[in-house]
């Protein structure tokens, strides 16, 4: 399997598992109840030499909550999505290491209903 396949498998399982509400390929439905997770877009970088395969790969992930009111909320759910990332050491064909993770948390006003949201930007080096 694909290293960014494997990565974006383990961490939807591990949110999953966490009991959260969590949707990838495309958002959840209109009326879908607050706070989400969607697991966004993935990037792999290759660095291949003779006798391996190794690099990067790049997970964005994305918390929405309707009640901006609760950013505690939105900030716990993002420790425990970091700390899910930090805490995947191996998969099936690959070993992983957390190098990078950007947080914001920002105001959205995309829907009629104002909302928070929080975004992720975890980076990981796989061998």
């Amino acid at each position: 399997m694909d290293p960014q396949q494997e990565l974006f498998t383990e961490l939807l399982l591990q949110l999953k598992k966490k009991g959260y509400d969590v949707y990838d390929t495309f958002l959840p439905p209109e009326g879908t109840s607050y706070p989400f997770i969607y697991m966004a877009d993935s990037q792999q970088i290759d660095d291949i030499n003779k006798s391996a395969v190794f690099g990067n790969v790049n997970q964005t992930i994305h918390v929405w909550h309707n009640n901006p009111r609760q950013r505690g909320t939105v900030s716990k759910m993002l420790l425990s999505i970091k700390n899910a990332g930090r805490s995947i050491e191996r998969t099936v064909s690959f070993s992983w290491f957390i190098l990078n993770i950007e947080q914001r948390i920002l105001p959205d006003r995309t829907t009629a209903q104002p909302l928070l949201h929080g975004v992720l930007e975890m980076e990981f080096k796989f061998s």
